[in-house]
C-alpha cells in the first residue's frame, strides 16, 4: 500500500491505482480521489490481429482485474486500471527502448497528426465497466537537432510514442483534437464517469 498524494494520506482509499505512472496519480489526486498504488506487472503485448482500439481497453481491463484478484480487494474498494497508446498508421507505437528508436518515433511524428487512444477501466468484482478516450494530436515539423535535444533532456525515454505532452515535448504539439489528460495518461472525464458509476465521488 502506498498513498500517493502526502496531502491526501490521512484519507481513507476509496479506490486502488493499478499503476505505477506518476501522470495517473496526478490527474486521480486533482479530482480529489484517495487511492492507493499497486501495480499490475503485465506483459503488455497486443494479440496477433488486434487493434489497437480492441488493445487499449482489454490490457487497462486486465490490469484492474489482476490486481483485485492478487489482493482479494473488497467490493467497496474498486480497482482502477488505465492504459494509453499512441498510434501512427494503424501501428502501436510504444515506448522507445533505445535512443535510435525514440529519434524515429519523433522523425516520424514530425508534421503529422495521430491518434492517442486511452482507455480506463474499474471493476469490484460485481461491476465492472470500461471507458475509452479517442484523441488526435498533430506535430509541427520538428528538427533533427531538436529532436536529439529533446531526447538528451531524457523526457521521452519512458513515454508512449516517446513525447510528453505535459512536459518538453509540448513545443512539438501544434493541436489536440480530443481530451488532454487522456493524452496524458487518464481521461478525467471518462474516469469521473465510471467513479460516479460506482458510487464515487469526484467533486
Amino acid at each position: 500500500m502506498s498513498p500517493y498524494n502526502p496531502k491526501m494520506s490521512a484519507r481513507t482509499p476509496v479506490i486502488v491505482l493499478a499503476s505505477s505512472s506518476p501522470r495517473r496519480r496526478e490527474l486521480l489526486s486533482q479530482i480529489g480521489v484517495a487511492f492507493e498504488v499497486h501495480v499490475a506487472n503485465l506483459p503488455e503485448v497486443p494479440r496477433p490481429g488486434e487493434s489497437p482500439l480492441d488493445y487499449v481497453p482489454r490490457l487497462a481491463l486486465e490490469k484492474a482485474q489482476a490486481v483485485r484478484e492478487r489482493l482479494g480487494a473488497p467490493p467497496d474498494r474498486p480497482v482502477l486500471g488505465a492504459d494509453t497508446e499512441v498510434v501512427l498508421d494503424g501501428e502501436i507505437l510504444g515506448k522507445p527502448p533505445t535512443r535510435e528508436a525514440g529519434l524515429a518515433m519523433l522523425e516520424r511524428l514530425s508534421g503529422r497528426s495521430h491518434e492517442v487512444i486511452s482507455a480506463v477501466a474499474l471493476t469490484n468484482g460485481d461491476l465492472t465497466a470500461i471507458r475509452v478516450s479517442q484523441s488526435r494530436v498533430t506535430f509541427r515539423l520538428t528538427t533533427a537537432e531538436e529532436r536529439e535535444r529533446y531526447w538528451q533532456s531524457g523526457e521521452p525515454a519512458d513515454k508512449a510514442g516517446g513525447y510528453a505532452v505535459q512536459g518538453l515535448g509540448a513545443v512539438f504539439i501544434e493541436r489536440i483534437d480530443g481530451s488532454y489528460s487522456g493524452v496524458m495518461g487518464l481521461p478525467i472525464f471518462e474516469t469521473a464517469e465510471l467513479l460516479t458509476e460506482f458510487g464515487i465521488r469526484v467533486i
